[in-house]
């Protein structure tokens, strides 16, 4: 008996479907995953986990970690990796950037007593110079050296000004308010083109005025690298700069009790080239190179 067209052209589609969920969805699949497993893919193909002597894994190679304790203050015995803006910070789930540019230099100050929409207290939000200088404030006070960078005040909130003009955008100064720092703050310069600089008054509208960052008198290249006070573009970036690494040797050597020649050998292992020998710059493993130290330099 022969079946009408559209039962057997039902029929032929039902085969395709079938054989293609074998070959696609089932064969294709495992010989993938088999290859995957094969000496010197395995480690690539189940997440560059690392595992301590013990066996115990302890994260990824290709994901970075913060090295903190509960309050978020970094453990001074361990290297510190770059910051985050994944999540609470490298937190695989949530990985993103912070989404502010470099025109991002004006607070918005917290306003005492304001609460948002939630009930919770009015907390502002930092501009991206802001959160750049007080990171390098913050480094550079654990590490013993300047954290001055340009743009920044002392007090590690971006050094910028709103200029008033007596006629819009131009003519002579009539006022100018340091945006970033709140009253009764002294202002991180005394007078701008003859003006007295005012501290600005949480909750105050200053749009009127032209922003103007002032750059002082920090030195071209800080003695911060800039990895340390900027989050990856994916904050998950396990890696720091070899000039950064440098910097935190003497206090991971002092912290552990060690000879500082000894942490710069286990840096310098930990530290992978230029990828085909010109792209980038030479990076440092953060995890890797914290669990080398807990293997061969133990805190005293």
């Amino acid at each position: 008996m022969r079946l009408p067209s559209w039962i057997s052209q039902h029929l032929a589609a039902l085969r395709a479907v079938l054989v293609f969920t074998v070959i696609l969805g089932l064969a294709y699949p495992f010989l993938m995953t088999g290859i995957a497993q094969l000496p010197g893919l395995r480690d690539n193909a189940n997440g560059s986990v690392i595992q301590t002597a013990d066996g115990r894994d302890v994260g990824s190679s290709l994901i970075g970690q913060s090295f903190t304790d509960a309050d978020g203050n970094a453990v001074l015995t361990y290297f510190q990796s770059r910051p985050s803006a994944a999540g609470d910070g490298y937190d695989p789930t949530s990985t993103a950037a912070s989404n502010l540019g470099p025109e991002s230099v004006e607070d918005t100050l917290p306003v005492p007593g304001a609460v948002d929409d939630e009930g919770n207290p009015d907390e502002g939000s930092q501009s991206l110079l802001t959160q750049v200088c007080a990171r390098s404030l913050e480094v550079g006070e654990r590490e013993g050296v300047s954290g001055a960078r340009p743009y920044c005040t002392p007090d590690g909130v971006g050094a910028v000004l709103r200029v008033f003009y007596s006629s819009g955008l131009t003519g002579s100064v009539t006022r100018a308010v340091s945006v970033n720092q709140a009253a009764p703050a002294t202002p991180f310069i005394a007078t701008y083109e003859g003006v007295t600089v005012e501290s600005a008054k949480p909750g105050d509208d200053y749009s009127g005025g032209v922003l103007v960052p002032i750059r002082g008198d920090a030195p071209a290249s800080p003695a911060v690298p800039a990895d340390a006070v900027t989050a990856s573009g994916s904050g998950l970036d396990p890696h720091i700069s070899a000039d950064y690494a440098a910097l935190q040797v003497t206090r991971v050597a002092r912290e552990r009790g060690a000879d500082p020649a000894a942490v710069r050998e286990l840096v310098d292992a930990n530290t992978t080239g230029r990828a085909l020998g010109f792209m980038g710059e030479p990076a440092v493993n953060v995890l890797q190179l914290n669990l080398a130290l807990d293997r061969d330099l133990p805190a005293r």
